[in-house]
């Protein structure tokens, strides 16, 4: 085979294997599994206070997480007449949702889940913490595993400089890696129910039912503002 044509075999095997990559998203956590909720109870404004008890990566998890009322918007939504700068994304990590504002007005809401820590910062690489802050939708693409990926530009500028004041702080290591590949997903097939009880399963990333990352994955696009917050 001639030279030429052998490059240019060997170009197109690396673009598709990075293409392959990039269609799935990286290894992240392992699926829960014997689920029992061990106690619940509803407080006086309604909010549902919840025991429950998994088994993940060889360790039985015990946590309690207080899911507060939720009302999900339905009103008829075209994507394709959204102005994306208009768009604004709120995650709120106590309260569990995400919530979707179209030049202020709030147009969507849906239930998510976060890590086994969803009301810490994120720290560093493998603390399983999802980052607060300021951030942009950096690309989203399909995933083998959670159905849509939608990736945040973490860490950014003012990621990189809190990471660097905790290291001179002995907050972390001072060989601590900041980590990346934060983004917004949706769940494996017939994983709602981690979604409805609060599960905290995810690496730090925000994962939401398949049907909802769907929607919001037509909604968003590159560059859409998204602010994470306690």
């Amino acid at each position: 085979m001639p030279r030429i044509l052998l490059r240019v075999c060997f170009r197109f095997l690396l673009c598709g294997i990075g293409i392959g990559l990039f269609s799935v998203h990286p290894a992240s956590a392992q699926a829960p599994t014997d689920m029992k909720v061990l106690e619940e109870h509803r407080t006086a404004n309604g909010d549902i206070v919840r025991t429950i008890q998994y088994t993940q990566g060889g360790r039985r998890v015990t946590e309690t997480r207080t899911i507060k009322q939720f009302q999900p918007l339905t009103q008829p939504i075209d994507p394709d007449t959204l102005n994306r700068d208009s768009l604004l994304v709120v995650v709120s990590k106590s309260r569990f949702v995400l919530d979707v504002y179209y030049k202020r007005k709030k147009i969507r809401s849906y239930k998510v889940v976060f890590g086994p820590k969803p009301k810490e910062n994120k720290m560093m690489k493998g603390d399983r913490c999802t980052p607060e802050g300021k951030f942009s939708v950096l690309n989203k693409h399909a995933s083998a595993r959670y159905d849509k990926f939608i990736q945040i530009d973490y860490p950014n500028d003012s990621s990189r400089v809190r990471f660097e004041l905790l290291k001179k702080k002995g907050a972390i290591p001072a060989n601590a890696e900041i980590g990346g590949d934060v983004g917004i997903h949706g769940i494996w097939k017939g994983g709602d129910e981690m979604i409805d009880m609060g599960v905290g399963w995810t690496d730090g990333c925000i994962a939401m039912k398949n049907k909802d990352i769907e929607e919001l994955y037509r909604i968003l696009d590159v560059g859409v503002k998204v602010f994470i917050r306690k």
